[in-house]
């Protein structure tokens, strides 16, 4: 059978893992999210805007809306490949996710470069779904590492250090497209390096056992959830948490131009960004840390909720430069302990560890989704239905009810 560290392959893990493969998941995923949020945040809403400024609101929501449906059907259906994928190199077994964060990424870079030259909004949406493929093939590898080379007491911990891209990787993808290559074409290739070399340092340095021989390379599509709600519990939770952060977050840059009335909101949004990375940072470590050394994780998520439902709730009655910068930092403390132990709560809860990849795939969904479900929401909001008001006050009430949710998983402390 096929062994890592001593440790059967599908197997839970007991041995710690390094400090060196940490580091390389960690730059990994920085690499990914700096790829993927800046385009949502910055590169795409300009773009928008630049082809269509009258109608921007709508199709920058179609765009993403587009991109995040399928997210959610490449993430599980690469994840379940990812699982099944037995091949040999020079004679010898190769292992079976790797190959597919180097597929993901070539996809992804070719796809980043027609949209940076992209003509019209047919092109930016197609170039961008390819985008979303490549990308979320490689999520769906690189997630699946956690539970394949973690064990569950230093959980919390790595969740923290590949969580804090998310925010982070968007930090310094703002900085390169705002301040470094200001052109939406260069900021765009820029980007596609970045994920190049970040990477595939972890693709080509690490170890990937190969499946034991005589396990079933056959898709196993039904998932068996029988005598284990808390799966779903957790899907549930992921899903209304992430809804509220894609209400939250996708219509900023607009939020400081026409409600803040900032003259610069470019800039602002880098501040916010800026801000909002600091208070994540600040607590995604700290969060998985001492939700691994109390073995609790479920009271970090609550809490997750209320600052960020405080955070949406003070930019919904004052839209004022100084209380968006607060909110800010609020929202990003709010999501780095979400992220943290949320993860690490979902890795113990998995139905099959054969299948860790597709099922972590379909919680992903409840990433995806909300991606596409928040612009067809906040659009008709914020054109017609209340304005920003009511698309913040949307935001709490959406993530408060995610983080009670989590009380009723009740296999994890």
């Amino acid at each position: 059978m096929a062994v890592a560290h001593g440790v059967p392959v599908l197997a839970t893990p007991v041995e710690p893992v390094r400090r060196s493969w940490i580091g390389l998941l960690f730059a990994a995923n920085l690499g990914l999210w700096m790829a993927y949020f800046t385009p949502i945040q910055i590169l795409l809403p300009l773009q928008v805007a630049e082809i269509t400024p009258e109608h921007k609101e709508l199709w920058l929501g179609i765009v993403t809306g587009i991109g995040a449906v399928v997210a959610i059907v490449v993430n599980p259906l690469a994840g379940m490949l990812s699982d099944r994928t037995r091949l040999k190199m020079f004679g010898r077994p190769y292992g079976r996710r790797h190959i597919w964060t180097l597929a993901g990424c070539a996809l992804s870079v070719l796809s980043i470069a027609v949209l940076a030259e992209a003509p019209s909004l047919l092109v930016v949406t197609l170039a961008w779904c390819f985008v979303t493929v490549g990308i979320n093939t490689m999520l769906a590898s690189l997630t699946a590492a956690v539970p394949d080379r973690v064990p569950v007491a230093q959980r919390g911990l790595v969740s923290g250090w590949i969580g804090m891209p998310q925010a982070l990787g968007l930090v310094i993808g703002a900085i390169l497209v705002t301040a470094v290559f200001t052109d939406i074409g260069t900021g765009y290739i820029a980007l596609g390096l970045g994920l190049v070399i970040l990477t595939t340092p972890f693709a080509l340095l690490t170890q990937d056992d190969p499946l034991p021989p005589g396990h079933p390379v056959k898709i196993r599509w039904k998932i068996d959830l029988r005598g284990k709600p808390d799966y779903l519990w957790a899907w549930g939770t992921r899903f209304l948490v992430q809804l509220g952060n894609a209400l939250g977050t996708l219509y900023l840059l607009y939020f400081l131009s026409d409600a803040v009335k900032l003259d610069d909101p470019d800039t602002g949004l880098l501040y916010m960004i800026l801000l909002y990375t600091v208070g994540m940072i600040g607590t995604a470590m700290l969060g998985g840390w001492l939700s691994d050394r109390l073995g609790r994780r479920k009271i970090f998520v609550v809490w997750s909720g209320v600052l960020i439902t405080i955070a949406a709730t003070l930019l919904a009655i004052w839209p004022t430069w100084p209380v968006s910068l607060a909110a800010a930092l609020l929202f990003g403390a709010g999501y780095g302990v979400y992220l943290a132990v949320d993860t690490a709560l979902i890795t113990q809860v998995l139905p099959s560890e054969g299948d860790r990849a597709r099922d972590l795939g379909v919680v992903n969904i409840a990433s995806a989704a909300p991606q596409a479900l928040g612009p067809l929401l906040a659009a008709p909001i914020v054109t017609h239905l209340g304005g920003y008001p009511a698309l913040f006050g949307l935001t709490g009430l959406v993530t408060l009810a995610g983080a009670v949710a989590v009380m009723k998983i009740r296999s994890v402390a």
